[in-house]
């Protein structure tokens, strides 16, 4: 595993909602780098990627707003911008790779910052491996 991470919103929202699978291991895994002091690097989209699915599948925009200042806080974590070069690359990512979009952002922003990918989507990993460092959580 590379010195840097960048993190995909599954891994948060997974970790924040306690009744979903895997919840409990998401959490550990969160906290671990946390306490390592790990660098993290995710797009600004995770912010609203995380908030989207926590209000919704919750049904609690105050909790799910909540977290987001407490991800905001986390000191190690780095917001990268989706500016038009990261749109860019992202785009080109997504063409050559057939990644969904957000997933292609994720993937542009580790490349970006050397980072390895960790997401619980199995498609993202597999299709990510061949540009970045990518694990599934369960693999880290």
């Amino acid at each position: 595993m590379s010195d840097a991470l960048t993190i995909d919103a599954s891994v948060f929202v997974n970790a924040f909602s306690p009744t979903e699978v895997g919840s409990e291991q998401s959490w550990r895994f969160l906290t671990q780098i946390h306490r390592a002091g790990i660098p993290v690097y995710v797009p600004t989209l995770a912010l609203v990627e995380v908030v989207a699915s926590l209000a919704r599948k919750q049904n609690n925009t105050t909790m799910a707003l909540d977290w987001m200042e407490e991800i905001q806080q986390l000191p190690h974590m780095v917001f990268v911008e989706l500016d038009i070069s990261l749109a860019q690359e992202a785009a080109e990512i997504a063409a050559r790779h057939r990644l969904r979009g957000s997933d292609a952002v994720y993937v542009a922003v580790a490349r970006r910052f050397g980072a390895a990918l960790v997401t619980l989507d199995a498609e993202q990993q597999e299709r990510a491996a061949v540009i970045v460092p990518a694990r599934r959580l369960e693999d880290v």
